[in-house]
């Protein structure tokens, strides 16, 4: 595999970002995932803090593959949605300002349309920021890993087109009963982003554990081979277990897919 579109959280190679870009530099890996609800607050980052970054990003030759910006709620939560509306869309114009094209989080719980409130309220705001991502030049990126595909697709044909993208995530759709290739194959027209990740599935759906690439339930030979066939472009972002081994991780995982 090519791994020129490899990227991985900052935040799990260092605290410091300066840091955090040079070891993803020694790693070969180019792209890096900002996280805006841990340290790079979007209504706090200034015009001249943003050009400090983006000269550190130039200096180390590193790109910002996306924000992430994982909400506790979602956006059929009517607690303090107003708010994580507004936060989303300063999000959107983070990831911009940073070279990148989208920012992550999840939507929530996926209602049916019979639950007629919760459905049309889930409807309307993704609407509301998908209409912003237009002006701010990045998109929404819901998580594909604990919803069913099937729900993806049906709240995806409920907004207008390009509202919304997918983010999948192979360790979580293992974890929640799903199968990582076959979700490729019918999301991929939405994909914008991929977290090659993967997990041992327990008794339940919903019980699991991540564990290193290569190592769990995820067909990784198949998941790449479907997001080929199907033409995705985008950078796959590969998440250590844990943070204290990140880069020996990282190395691991590059070896593998390499040979994959």
């Amino acid at each position: 595999m090519d791994t020129s579109r490899i990227a991985t959280p900052a935040s799990s190679l260092a605290r410091d970002l300066r840091t955090a870009l040079r070891r993803a530099r020694d790693l070969g890996i180019r792209g890096v995932e900002l996280d805006a609800r841990g340290g790079l607050e979007p209504d706090q980052v200034s015009r001249t803090g943003i050009r400090q970054i983006r000269k550190w990003l130039g200096d180390e030759g590193v790109e910002v593959a996306a924000i992430a910006f994982r909400t506790r709620g979602g956006y059929a939560d009517p607690d303090r949605l107003e708010g994580r509306i507004a936060a989303t869309k300063q999000a959107l114009e983070l990831a911009h300002a940073l070279g990148a094209a989208v920012v992550l989080n999840h939507v929530g719980d996926i209602p049916p349309e019979s639950a007629g409130p919760a459905w049309r309220l889930l409807v309307d705001v993704l609407t509301d920021i998908g209409a912003w991502s237009q002006q701010a030049g990045a998109t929404l990126c819901a998580e594909a890993g604990r919803a069913a595909p099937a729900d993806l697709v049906r709240l995806l044909a409920a907004l207008p087109d390009g509202s919304l993208g997918l983010d999948l995530v192979t360790g979580s759709l293992v974890v929640h009963g799903h199968d990582p290739a076959a979700a490729a194959a019918e999301l991929a027209p939405h994909l914008l982003a991929v977290h090659l990740t993967d997990a041992v599935a327990g008794a339940f759906a919903g019980r699991g554990r991540a564990v290193e690439l290569g190592t769990g339930h995820v067909d990784v030979a198949a998941v790449l081979a479907t997001l080929e066939e199907r033409d995705y472009r985008g950078w796959i972002a590969l998440e250590p277990v844990e943070d204290r081994t990140a880069s020996s991780e990282l190395r691991a995982a590059l070896d593998y897919l390499r040979a994959v």
